[in-house]
């Protein structure tokens, strides 16, 4: 294989036996696959510490609609915040509640800033930001 480097791994039996399982369970052929995906895991995960780095990633809100302005400012914090919105998705969850799904793009310092303040925004009963990448600096 061209282009490869190949290194060793030590680990305790019993915690190569579960990696090993779960491994399985999510349907890698070998370890080397598995590895490789959690080293690009972690290395996105250290491109959203840098402020600057663009990145993108997904901002979703679980909210009641019934909650005095909340709509609305949830709209407004996207408004302010344009240039980093790229979609918006809103589902209807039941007679009440509502998700709202926004992908987001942009320094990482920003899309932070942006998901703060949607999810700790008042009548909000869950949100989370999901990180990925660009993808440019992965191999």
């Amino acid at each position: 294989m061209n282009g490869v480097e190949r290194f060793g791994v030590s680990m305790a039996p019993d915690l190569l036996k579960r990696f090993d399982e779960a491994i399985t369970a999510r349907g890698y052929s070998n370890r080397s696959e598995a590895i490789r995906d959690i080293v690009r895991d972690f290395l996105v995960e250290q491109e959203w510490e840098s402020d600057e780095t663009e990145v993108i990633g997904t901002i979703t809100v679980v909210y009641d609609h019934r909650e005095r302005d909340l709509r609305g400012h949830l709209t407004e914090v996207q408004h302010h915040y344009h240039p980093a919105i790229i979609s918006t998705l809103h589902v209807h969850l039941d007679a009440h509640h509502c998700l709202e799904v926004v992908v987001v793009r942009g320094p990482a310092s920003v899309v932070h800033h942006v998901a703060d303040h949607m999810i700790r925004t008042r009548g909000v009963k869950h949100g989370k930001l999901t990180c990925t990448t660009t993808g440019r600096d992965l191999g």
